[in-house]
């Protein structure tokens, strides 16, 4: 066996060296998408080989794909792990052990009892929260590996959306009632992020208003963004990610343009949109291939070829790739730098692992850039990415609270084909509006955001490492926030110089309504609060003037949640119980006036 072993990183030495003071029969790493867990457990499965410890090394993974991978890694540093092994075969003994997955082992738990029972023998359990996924692959785990020397349990999401245990994990009683999973060494995003092992993530976020028809023929329209009751938000959410509207081809025109600049730097830099479904993946794909300079790659869940696909996109130099769940996880393609989410999928656990999609890092300054819906439940996500999370069984799921949960799991269900909610439910198009950024926990919003200023964060270099993004942001940040505050003092002294001159000549002043203008009321006796029905009343005038006024509350609310450290959200919902009225979307003008004098007060 070849002893090319190569330098471990700091984090992989110290959970090494953890490991081999005591050689427990179960170790929990919990280490970021993207910092090296394979090599990591490869070099534990080494040094047990060479020592004698161990005679035989099982692998076991939740994808077919992952087979291919980990045994080609392992043939890196001298191991030959079979990945053709089948339940109907036997151990080939010119291998040092085989790569299977949880449904392999699930469906036939004795046959790998015995694998397992006759050798010595290390089981690594790549991801293995997934061994909760289905109660067969839990038992199935469970009976097959119970009595082996070693297992190594690897994952960088330790949580799950469930109160399924995952097998051989520590749960510690929390002193509150619940049970809490515990590893044995935790590297997290941002311990990653820090030691420059992963690339800096910056989230663009991109709102707009939505519309569509329900069964009894009557329109209804919300934004993305604001806060809306748990079935505008996944109608809206899903009428935004319809191929036939304009938001999705708007939104990957502009990942398409934030992917050309960044191969400025990474020449074989590739975008990564992650779908819902299969129709909707071939629908945007179609959309990229208008936009694309070279071939755009489909990979498909339940397509036997996905593998090779992905391995081909991987070390091409091509733009761009669709896929419906199968990148999401464990598949490494290291040359990722730009992704669309345009996915309904909302759980922590599918949103760390698609983004670890994009976290890789080759080389000092690499960044990220990931586009999403302005959804509140994405951002939350989104901001919480350097948050260490465990495994908590008996826990109300407080990314659920307030939500409606057979609806949420609806929105979640993984199909391969659209359900658009309800056969009934037709989207009648959207238009994307760029909202902001998200970098290290930290909002920067633009304002009243207009095409320049697209373009300008659009352009944020390629190569710049995590603090001077940050700093570039919020000199951005700072920037427009300056311009606001002179636009504001110049209009109200023009308002002023108005006022003074009529005073003088003995007319009545009358202010024209602003979007800026907080103390100004508004001809109500004709608004029931909605933008639609106010335009069929008042003209056009009131709709321009109600969407300049949600700009401006999402501005305020962006504003007071930097400084406060809080969720938009909870920004939303404490105007609006302050100022009393509907759910923004369906707010007046006084009443969006309101919640602004409020915020810029609070």
């Amino acid at each position: 066996m070849s002893k090319n072993k190569g330098q471990l990183r700091a984090w992989q030495q110290a959970a090494l060296h953890k490991f081999l003071e005591t050689k427990p029969q179960d170790f929990m790493a919990v280490a970021t998408p993207g910092a090296g867990k394979t090599t990591f457990a490869l070099r534990i499965a080494t040094e047990l080989k060479e020592d004698r410890s161990v005679e035989r090394i099982i692998v076991v993974v939740p994808t077919e794909h992952l087979k291919i991978q980990w045994s080609q890694a392992a043939a890196r540093v001298g191991l030959a792990l079979d990945p053709k092994f089948s339940n109907s075969s036997a151990v080939n003994p010119a291998y040092d052990g085989i790569v299977v997955t949880y449904a392999q082992v699930g469906m036939h738990p004795f046959k790998h009892r015995a694998i397992a029972s006759a050798r010595r023998t290390l089981v690594i359990l790549d991801e293995i929260h997934h061994a909760g996924d289905a109660k067969s692959w839990g038992d199935g785990v469970r009976e097959a590996y119970d009595d082996v020397e070693h297992r190594l349990s690897l994952t960088g999401t330790p949580f799950r959306s469930d109160d399924s245990q995952i097998p051989f994990v520590r749960y510690e009683q929390d002193g509150e009632g619940h049970l809490v999973s515990r590893s044995d060494h935790t590297y997290g995003y941002g311990d990653a992020l820090a030691d420059g092992v992963v690339r800096p993530v910056v989230f663009l976020s991109y709102s707009g208003e939505a519309r569509w028809r329900d069964s009894a023929g009557e329109e209804f329209s919300a934004r993305l963004g604001d806060i809306l009751n748990p079935e505008q938000t996944a109608r809206a959410w899903k009428t935004a990610l319809d191929p036939k509207g304009e938001w999705i081809p708007s939104v990957l025109q502009a990942a398409h343009t934030r992917l050309m600049q960044m191969r400025r730097n990474m020449p074989d830099a590739g975008g990564l949109v992650l779908a819902t479904d299969t129709q909707t993946a071939r629908a945007y794909a179609r959309i990229l291939k208008q936009l694309s300079n070279t071939p755009v790659s489909i990979i498909l869940s339940d397509d036997p070829g996905s593998s090779d696909r992905i391995a081909e996109f991987s070390e091409s130099t091509d733009e761009w790739m669709v896929a419906v769940r199968m990148v999401s996880e464990g598949v490494d393609v290291p040359r990722l730098a730009v992704g669309v989410y345009a996915t309904s999928a909302s759980t922590p656990l599918f949103f760390a692992q698609a983004i670890g999609r994009f976290v890789r890092s080759r080389m000092p300054g690499e960044t990220a850039s990931v586009f999403l819906p302005s959804v509140p439940v994405l951002l939350g996500l989104a901001e919480d990415m350097e948050k260490q999370r465990d495994h908590v069984l008996g826990e109300k799921n407080p990314d659920k609270e307030g939500w409606d949960d057979d609806l949420l799991a609806e929105a979640n269900q993984k199909k391969t084909q659209p359900d658009m909610l309800e056969p009934s439910y037709e989207a009648l198009g959207a238009e994307a509006e760029f909202s902001g950024l998200l970098f290290n926990g930290s909002q920067f919003t633009t304002g009243d955001v207009t095409e320049d200023v697209d373009s300008d964060f659009l352009g944020i270099p390629g190569l710049l490492d995590a603090e001077q993004v940050k700093d570039l942001l919020r000199h951005k940040q700072s920037e427009e926030l300056d311009r606001k505050e002179a636009e504001e003092k110049a209009r109200r002294a023009a308002q002023a110089a108005e006022q003074h001159r009529r005073q003088l000549y003995g007319m009545e002043y009358a202010p024209r309504p602003s979007s800026s203008d907080y103390g100004s009321g508004s001809n109500s006796s004709n608004d029931n609060g909605s933008g639609t029905n106010g335009a069929s009343t008042n003209g056009g005038g009131v709709v321009d003037e109600i969407s300049a006024l949600r700009k401006e509350l999402n501005t305020a609310v962006s504003i007071a949640a930097q400084g406060s450290g809080r969720p938009h959200g909870a920004i939303h919902t404490e105007a609006r119980k302050a100022c009393g009225g509907p759910p923004t979307a369906l707010c007046n003008a006084e009443q969006l006036r309101k919640r602004i004098d409020y915020l810029r007060k609070w």
